[in-house]
């Protein structure tokens, strides 16, 4: 947390503390579950330090605090009840999306280039996807998405946003060259195959897909049950860091 900026924002009627470091162009660091652990500070040093004005919204969880199993059930079983989330429903606009469209909005207007980058993880994947509604959004970046929940074969397939929210997004890849950036492992069923599958459906070639081995003797080194590709996972010259660094290297051919 050291050098990272707090303030506290408000939009589409929530408020939440956010976390700023850098300069250039903006980019909204969306945390995974259990919140803003030390691994996603670290991603947020990365960019920081790649060009970029990172700005981390604390949805959940305690800033700083490192993952541990209590700490990520408890973190699950409040997102699961809360409103602003909707963690099971399929095809569904979340109220979170509005609120981290707003800090998009607000990134853009105070920071140079072409518009801001978004990137989502974990529970929260699809919430940069659901960001890139508004055209301010440039970059948008989906690793690992997995809400809804896939406890059954729609949630499995569902994109993570409404259909509505889908077609304003599939429109801007037609219209003004957007495209989405999505990564997981192979083997993670948090994040499965089938959302993946929809969204290049939908998006087509917008779509780029960036997968990682996790199969049974993968070269990476990685476990079956790997996950956190931009976080966890990242290790000196190994695949999560290469993904790492094409997420720098979309994020400078999109805004800059």
């Amino acid at each position: 947390m050291i050098d990272w900026r707090r303030t506290s924002r408000t939009g589409a009627g929530i408020t939440h503390d956010c976390y700023e470091k850098g300069s250039g162009p903006g980019v909204v660091l969306i945390p995974e579950l259990p919140g803003i652990t030390p691994e996603v500070y670290a991603l947020g040093d990365h960019l920081a330090a790649a060009g970029f004005t990172v700005v981390i919204p604390s949805l959940f969880g305690t800033p700083g605090r490192a993952a541990t199993g209590g700490y990520v059930l408890g973190a699950v079983a409040r997102v699961c009840v809360s409103a602003e989330f909707r963690a099971f429903a399929v095809d569904a606009a979340r109220p979170v999306t509005a609120y981290l469209r707003s800090v998009s909005r607000e990134l853009a207007a105070r920071t140079p280039g072409r518009g801001v980058g978004v990137i989502g993880m974990c529970f929260t994947g699809g919430f940069a996807l659901a960001a890139a509604v508004d055209d301010v959004v440039r970059a948008p970046v989906l690793s690992q998405p997995s809400a809804p929940f896939p406890i059954s074969a729609a949630r499995r397939a569902d994109p993570g946003l409404s259909a509505g929210e889908l077609a304003q997004v599939k429109a801007r890849t037609t219209g003004d060259g957007l495209c989405v950036l999505g990564l997981r492992f192979s083997e993670d069923r948090a994040s499965p195959a089938e959302r993946f599958r929809t969204l290049r459906a939908q998006l087509g070639d917008a779509f780029e897909v960036i997968e990682l081995d996790s199969s049974p003797g993968n070269p990476g080194g990685f476990s079956k049950g790997a996950h956190s590709v931009l976080t966890g996972e990242v290790r000196d010259g190994n695949p999560a860091a290469e993904a790492r660094d094409r997420i720098v290297a979309f994020l400078r051919t999109r805004l800059v």
